[in-house]
């Protein structure tokens, strides 16, 4: 199923923010356990890698998608049932 490049792109940006989001929630906490202040420490970072993870998934994505697309065709080649993977 071909998805519209608009399709991509939002959820390009759903999956940067939750990522960022998660990804600064985890890296923030363990550092600073849940001290006073670790909240806007927190959305700071998050506010600033969200950006930064939405452009980089731009790249990112695209390449995922080819590589994902040739690895189903090797596990996909006559002969081979996938049922290693």
């Amino acid at each position: 199923m071909t998805q519209s490049k608009a399709t991509l792109i939002t959820a390009q940006v759903f999956i940067s923010g939750l990522m960022a989001f998660l990804m600064t929630l985890i890296f923030t906490a363990i550092p600073m356990g849940f001290a006073p202040g670790w909240v806007g420490e927190w959305l700071l970072r998050w506010v600033t890698a969200w950006p930064i993870a939405f452009v980089l998934s731009l790249g990112v994505g695209p390449l995922a998608f080819r590589l994902a697309a040739l690895a189903m065709r090797f596990v996909q080649r006559p002969g081979r049932d996938g049922a290693g993977l």
